[in-house]
């Protein structure tokens, strides 16, 4: 695939981003985009490797070593139809995937891995640009009905899917637009919100319907939408917060990063009505976790003017390269640096914190931390406090980015849905259904937080089920199962 000798003559190179002082003066996208000679030749170093380990490291199974050798040879719009083969949205996860592709890359066991992420972010934007991505309406109608519960990645894939297989799918949003956390969550500096509109527009046009400002569970009863549709797939998220259980942690500046987060989607989006609003402006800023939501915080914080961006994480700092007991091809937890990282922040490892300060009026004025080591002990590691390095620090916003615990229960209760040991909707592995006849789950619902990429892969893999719970059988493809376009 690709040039035979291209990983021997050119080096890995990816998308340059603007400068900070100017990119961080808004909330557009930053990225430069790369020549397309450059493009071919990141394509070029995809090896005739044998046996493609990225498929593997892909969720979706997308047909990555020929997507690169059809960019390679500026076969553009035959990239596009293979890459949209087996993922609905590349446009997402070509953006917001930490591409865990590119870690299984034959390539990269000794030398840079292919720039697969930043290759099919460019081949659906030429898709997109040359009028390649059309509404492909399904030719008949098998007269089904199918609500899809949750507008995230998870739940536009499962629609799109079982609208081509001809049912007649409503998705239901309980925010004011679709998109989930890809709306109200991701940062518009990471991703402008018009790429969802887009393909929203053209979802709608193959014949989904969408129906926002509902609360399925509150606005409707889930017994009443499972009485009115044939199936019903939950892709509701993972979207319990995790607390931090300390003295202060009731003061005004203590927030969570989904308050904090969305309600400046909405701000960049013109809604005036925010309720009360936070803000980092003049601040002493502590970001409470090192993941991407954490990263996220970090960056819209900058580009509110805080005075200062301070971040903690409990885990020990990675490695820039791989640890040996995370060998090739599985995913690495080593140091990642994010562009908001870049941006101006002070990063901080193996800290706890012990208690927010707060002045007479129930504000933050600060919190106080302490240094923490992780002791393997009867084969686990626990977390031990290292005595004497308590440390008192100034803060007037404090943002919780610690993860979700699980599904809000809500739509579960109604309808005595199983939930895991983990408080997710329980759901069968090898058919998605859960313990009531015809419900079904996907994405983080079913498994818990994840990546945008197995929401995807988790939306394909329930509507093959869900169609073969309708009709019998389904042509839907499972991953890996007749995947491979007509071209």
């Amino acid at each position: 695939m690709g040039k035979i000798t291209g990983f021997l003559e050119f080096e890995r190179e990816t998308e340059q981003y603007q400068p900070v002082k100017d990119r961080i003066k808004d909330y557009k996208e930053f990225t430069v985009e790369m020549p397309e000679k450059k493009l071919k030749n990141q394509g070029a170093r995809c090896m005739d490797c044998g046996i493609p380990f990225c498929h593997s490291g892909c969720p979706l199974g997308n047909l990555i070593p020929d997507f690169n050798d059809a960019v390679y040879r500026g076969k553009w719009e035959k990239a596009a139809s293979l890459l949209h083969a087996t993922n609905n949205f590349p446009e997402f996860t070509g953006r917001l995937c930490p591409a865990p592709c590119e870690e299984a890359c034959v390539l990269g066991i000794n030398e840079d891995p292919v720039t697969i992420e930043n290759i099919e972010k460019n081949i659906v934007e030429q898709a997109f640009k040359n009028g390649w991505v059309k509404a492909n309406p399904p030719k008949e109608r098998t007269g089904k009905t199918v609500a899809i519960i949750g507008s995230g990645p998870a739940g536009l894939a499962a629609a799109q899917q079982l609208n081509r297989a001809g049912h007649l799918v409503t998705v239901f949003e309980r925010d004011e637009k679709v998109g989930g956390l890809l709306r109200y969550g991701i940062p518009d500096f990471k991703m402008e919100k018009h790429v969802i509109d887009r393909r929203i527009a053209v979802l709608e046009e193959e014949g989904i319907l969408f129906k926002t400002s509902t609360h399925i569970g509150k606005d409707i009863k889930a017994d009443q939408i499972k009485a009115d549709f044939d199936a019903v797939v939950l892709c509701t998220g993972a979207t319990v917060r995790r607390n931090l259980p300390v003295r202060g942690s009731d003061l005004k500046g203590v927030v969570q990063a989904m308050d904090f987060l969305p309600q400046n989607n909405r701000r960049v989006d013109g809604i005036k009505d925010l309720g009360e609003e936070i803000l980092a402006t003049g601040k002493d800023v502590i970001v409470i976790g090192g993941g991407d939501t954490g990263s996220d915080c970090i960056g819209t914080s900058v580009r509110h003017g805080a005075s200062s961006v301070t971040n903690f994480e409990i885990m020990n700092k990675g490695t820039t390269a791989r640890p040996t007991n995370q060998p090739w091809p599985f995913w690495p937890m080593r140091l990642r640096t994010s562009s908001s990282h870049q941006e101006g922040v002070e990063r901080n490892w193996r800290i706890s914190t012990k208690e927010f300060l707060g002045d007479e009026n129930g504000n933050l004025k600060g919190l106080i931390t302490s240094e923490v080591e992780w002791v393997k002990e009867n084969g686990r590691f626990t977390l031990k406090e290292i005595a004497g390095t308590e440390k008192e620090w100034k803060c007037d916003l404090a943002l919780l980015a610690l993860g979700f615990t699980g599904s809000e229960p809500t739509i579960a209760e109604q309808l005595g849905i199983n939930l895991d040991a983990r408080t997710n909707i329980e759901a069968n592995e090898d058919n998605y259904a859960t313990n009531i006849k015809g419900v079904f789950a996907a994405g983080d619902t079913r498994r818990g937080q994840s990546l945008i990429v197995w929401a995807i892969a988790e939306g394909r893999q329930a509507a093959h089920h869900v169609d073969t719970h309708l009709m019998g059988n389904s042509n839907l493809p499972l991953k890996g199962d007749g995947d491979l376009p007509r071209i």
